[in-house]
């Protein structure tokens, strides 16, 4: 699998047009005809885009359908970075076929079928004369697409018939429609559009966006387990007697915490020193027995997840490691822990106030955060008095197609979403959970912001979240059906 950055250097492996595509073949001719060329829609436009989008300087655009590229080598002379993808390469102008196949490319060029899912994805999306020529019921197919691939989508749409296909006896402008209907297309699905234009009667000017922030992801969000096996659960363990954790006074202990993403088995001789040199370890769900294997004792391990297959992440026990186990966890987790190194702590759900209230009439306490075992053990280890954190595979993103540094098997069919990150507009890879999990970060970093110190090792996600700024990031990913 090819990731973001492969696909942006000079050619990428090329999506292929099935043999016998007829508007392949029928475009391939077209392009032929120098009188085809002479007029370049995208050139003609891309000013208008500069003036109602903004891009900054050095910001990702893909040209979708690009024809000759008059109209990318415009967006590239405003400092962007472009990629062009059209079905035949030579649909391109000589000039502009000389800049991609230059040693140092100021364009770049993707054979792709806009029918297919697109391997790329960029800020912006710059989509002109192309909607028109797409077959009608392939129209839904190709907006998603590329709704999909860009976070924001210049459309401009001729609304006439065309006259050049008679030069080869075909018809260009299969879908031709008037403004209201182009619309119509948008907002069926969700889009916001943020400024719309018809032109002359002739054309459909659109900048829109399918894509929402972040905070859109958490809202929808549900739980993994249903709300009566949860409360029965904290019942349960409320039963058992097992001792609470409470808080305690600050200390000025390092801690490391290691989240299972993809980068953390990069680390693992850091992780090992460290460990050495006396740095508390905690390890979350699968983390713990990466540990393991590996030979690294952890000082605690934090399980949140109520299903019952999390029983896994804390076999085998091990000597000197302390269990910090959510009262919401199945029971099946507690059964083989030690009673004396194993605390349960509760989050702060509305869901098990009264029963919790119902077990400890004098005094409680709970664990804010958020939707993921990192986003409670971060507050969890700061009433216990931790306020230094070095994070390592805590990516809340997808690298290479791996969503962990081991196998994971309940992860493995989740689908992945390209989210950008603003300022900066770089993109990655994320589930939903991911998704959320970095939304609720900045949310956790605005809360306790002045109250921890946080490394966080790797280039996911969360990394680029503090180096960018916590306080100002935003976070926006596709809209979900």
């Amino acid at each position: 699998m090819n990731t973001v950055n492969e696909l942006w250097q000079g050619y990428a492996p090329e999506v292929k047009v099935q043999p016998g595509n007829p508007e392949a073949q029928k475009y391939g001719r077209m392009w032929e005809l120098p009188e085809y060329r002479a007029m370049a829609p995208g050139e003609i436009f891309a000013g208008l885009f500069l003036t109602i989008a903004k891009p900054a300087t050095g910001a990702r655009v893909i040209d979708f359908g690009c024809g000759t590229g008059r109209g990318a080598a415009k967006l590239a002379g405003a400092g962007l970075q472009v990629t062009m993808l059209d079905f035949v390469r030579n649909c391109l102008d000589t000039e502009v076929k000389a800049i991609v196949d230059s040693p140092d490319p100021k364009l770049y060029f993707i054979k792709a079928d806009l029918e297919k899912p697109i391997a790329v994805t960029a800020e912006y999306g710059f989509c002109t004369d192309v909607m028109e020529h797409i077959p009608p019921d392939k129209v839904g197919i190709v907006l998603d697409n590329i709704l999909k691939a860009a976070q924001n989508v210049w459309f401009s749409i001729a609304l006439f018939e065309d006259a050049c296909g008679e030069m080869i006896g075909e018809k260009l402008h299969l879908s031709v429609h008037k403004f209201d209907w182009w619309r119509t297309q948008f907002e069926t699905r969700d889009c916001v559009i943020k400024w719309s234009q018809e032109q002359d009667g002739n054309y459909a000017h659109f900048y829109v966006s399918a894509w929402q922030d972040g905070k859109a992801i958490v809202e929808h969000g549900v739980l993994n387990t249903e709300q009566e096996q949860i409360r029965a659960n904290v019942r349960h363990s409320c039963e058992q007697g097992w001792t609470p954790c409470q808080p305690h006074e600050g200390n000025d202990f390092e801690c490391m915490i290691l989240g299972g993403g993809p980068s953390m088995a990069a680390f693992e001789d850091e992780i090992k020193k460290n460990r050495a040199d006396g740095v508390k370890l905690l390890t979350l769900n699968g983390a713990y027995n990466w540990a393991v294997r590996h030979g690294i004792t952890p000082s605690a391990q934090i399980v949140v997840d109520a299903r019952p297959f999390n029983a896994r992440f804390v076999d085998p026990v091990v000597d000197g490691c302390k269990y910090l186990i959510s009262s919401q966890c199945d029971p099946s987790v507690f059964e083989k822990l030690p009673k004396d190194r194993t605390f349960i702590w509760h989050t702060s759900a509305e869901m098990i106030s009264d029963i919790l209230q119902e077990f400890y009439p004098i005094q409680y306490w709970t664990i804010p955060g958020g939707s993921t075992v990192l986003l409670r053990a971060i507050p969890l280890m700061r009433m216990l008095g931790y306020s230094k954190f070095i994070l390592y595979g805590c990516d809340s993103c997808v690298t290479n197609g791996n969503h962990h540094a081991y196998e994971q098997k309940e992860n493995d069919k989740e689908p992945t979403f390209p989210v950008v990150v603003n300022p900066g507009g770089r993109i990655f890879q994320c589930t939903t959970w991911q998704i959320s999990q970095g939304q609720e970060f900045l949310d956790l970093i605005k809360f306790l912001g002045e109250e921890i110190q946080l490394d966080v090792r790797g280039d996911g996600l969360l990394s680029h979240i503090l180096q960018t700024g916590a306080a100002q990031a935003e976070i926006q990913e596709i809209k979900l059906d």
